[in-house]
């Protein structure tokens, strides 16, 4: 019997601190099979994914991971503990014995974290800064343990995700290297982090960022054109500008009053960023905006949002990655979804294909009807 280990990811792009962690899973545990949770076109930070998810998986497969299937737009574009909770559902719906995932810190006391985490209620609810600094910072004092690293975060969501379920998964927290996730330069050495890769390219200085990803990412970052927010901005802008205000406050998280400013912002700003930089505020980081503006776009409401996965969109495997998925079919908890037509996209999928269409409208890719799982014979 083939054994699994899950790797919740975005890759964006597929680079050498991603085939460090995937060579890790696989050593540590022993599993004959990874399997990839993979953001599809926009991510968790509320931006498009640079390339989209077909091309992503692509190089993910061809770097060695044997399974990607694609995690839902409502769970992928959320706040941390959403995003968390949706991946770790779908890692144990593949029936995967292991969850890897990196980490700034390792050894933190996860249990003891789950234990002392506040309960939600109006009391805890502030309005002068971001809920999950607040959050933190009850953390630190009920335990002692630190948790302001972007890893450390996730981990902590993903920890959480699988108590709730039960413990299904064995993880397996591996200590980063290279350089740090926020940074914006490239490293000396041949690991960078996502971010500096990225601005790196945005750049247009794609041979310097060349040697921190593998000849997959390679490939694909020398013949594929870029994605950007910019390309949205217009009609992000539109839809601020033309959509009354009690449309507007229908939208996912529109809460606060926060439709007004956005309105306004879009009237006055010229660019994206600038517009960014007219709605910030305290409360309102640049990524939480980010998020709603997706939401904005895709007109998704609360009731489209707030759901557990519902179903494993398949969008690649190996030879490899394929045996495991005969051997597991019969026991399956969701429907896996391996083509996309009018009744998945209107009883299912419904936001990822939206969510595709726009980018489709960028690189004239079709992203979901027409499209069947990549398949690479080992």
């Amino acid at each position: 019997m083939l054994q699994a280990v899950g790797i919740i990811s975005e890759y964006n792009p597929f680079h050498n601190g991603h085939l460090y962690q995937l060579k890790q899973a696989k050593s540590r545990t022993g599993a004959d099979v990874a399997i990839a949770v993979m953001s599809g076109n926009w991510l968790q930070r509320g931006e498009p994914a640079l390339y989209d998810k077909w091309a992503r998986a692509q190089a993910a497969l061809e770097s060695g991971v044997d399974v990607v299937i694609e995690l839902p737009f409502y769970s992928a574009v959320q706040p941390s503990h959403i995003f968390s909770a949706g991946a770790v559902r779908l890692i144990s719906a593949m029936n995967c014995h292991w969850l890897a995932f990196g980490v700034e810190t390792p050894g933190v006391d996860y249990q003891t974290l789950i234990e002392n985490q506040p309960r939600k209620d109006n009391s805890f609810k502030q309005f002068d800064r971001p809920y999950a600094s607040i959050f933190q910072e009850y953390l630190y004092q009920k335990t002692g343990i630190r948790l302001d690293q972007p890893n450390d975060i996730l981990a902590f969501g993903y920890a959480n995700a699988n108590a709730d379920l039960g413990y299904p998964l064995t993880l397996v927290p591996i200590k980063r290297v290279g350089s740090n996730h926020n940074d914006k330069q490239l490293t000396t050495g041949v690991i960078s982090s996502a971010s500096a890769i990225r601005n790196s390219l945005k750049k247009d200085r794609v041979q310097l960022a060349e040697k921190f990803v593998p000849k997959a990412s390679q490939h694909l970052i020398n013949t594929d054109s870029m994605i950007t927010w910019e390309q949205f901005w217009p009609l992000l802008r539109f839809e601020l500008i033309e959509a009354p205000i009690g449309q507007l406050q229908k939208i996912y998280q529109m809460t606060e009053g926060i439709e007004y400013r956005l309105k306004q912002a879009a009237i006055e700003a010229k660019t994206f960023p600038e517009f960014l930089h007219l709605v910030k505020t305290k409360r309102y980081t640049y990524t939480r905006i980010q998020r709603l503006c997706c939401y904005v776009l895709l007109h998704a409401t609360a009731a489209e949002m707030l759901l557990n996965p519902q179903y494993i969109r398949l969008l690649g495997c190996t030879g490899l990655g394929r045996r495991y998925l005969n051997q597991i079919k019969r026991s399956l908890k969701l429907p896996m979804i391996s083509k996309v037509n009018q009744e998945t996209v209107a009883t299912l999928v419904g936001l990822d294909f939206k969510a595709g269409m726009l980018t489709e409208m960028t690189n004239g890719r079709h992203q979901d009807f027409y499209k069947h799982p990549i398949i690479l014979e080992n």
